[in-house]
């Protein structure tokens, strides 16, 4: 059987949720790269970090707070840590009014796996005004990927196109085994 992999994201639909701020280091400061938590490789901070809730509401297992930077509940840290080891760095962080134990997720991962046949993108060009981006992905629907270029990751970012957190089957089924609250499945 072939291996299934989906794209984890924050489910805005769930009702009464919160909203989280962009982590900010542990003396309360941005970071100057804001999206290095989501390019897919191991990043250099010292924990614990610090979000704030922008609006009040249910707390979830899976948000994304500022710039899509994943923050999860310790019970769904422990399965990415148990499953997927390899493939994840797990950064404690202090929500906001929160006892329970926080996480930023960070993809370990990039892999250039992005099947462009069967995915529709768009590429930018130099019409675009944004020369620097020329032939680099400006939209991606419908991803699909090459699984054979994926190997045994279970977690990564998809090159090009890392606003996505890709996660295999079977992290998939833990988290819903869980019942995991705020994560979104889409088939990859």
């Amino acid at each position: 059987m072939s291996r299934r992999f989906f794209e984890l994201s924050d489910d805005v639909s769930f009702p009464r949720r919160w909203h989280l701020s962009f982590p900010r280091s542990r003396q309360g400061r941005e970071f100057e790269d804001p999206i290095q938590f989501n390019r897919g490789h191991p990043v250099d901070v010292e924990g614990p970090l610090q979000v704030s809730v922008e609006h009040a509401g249910s707390p979830l297992d899976f948000s994304e707070a500022g710039a899509k930077v994943p923050i999860v509940h310790v019970k769904v840290a422990s399965i990415f840590a148990e499953q997927a080891p390899e493939d994840v760095q797990l950064i404690p962080v202090n929500v906001e009014g929160q006892p329970d134990q926080y996480l930023v997720l960070v993809a370990t991962r990039l892999i250039r796996c992005i099947d462009e046949k069967a995915s529709q993108i768009r590429l930018w060009t130099h019409a675009d005004g944004l020369p620097e981006m020329a032939g680099t992905y400006a939209s991606v629907r419908d991803m699909r990927i090459a699984k054979t270029q994926v190997g045994k990751a279970k977690v990564f970012r998809p090159e090009g196109w890392e606003v996505a957190l890709i996660v295999s089957g079977e992290i998939r089924e833990a988290l819903e085994r869980k019942g995991a609250t705020g994560a979104r499945f889409e088939e990859v």
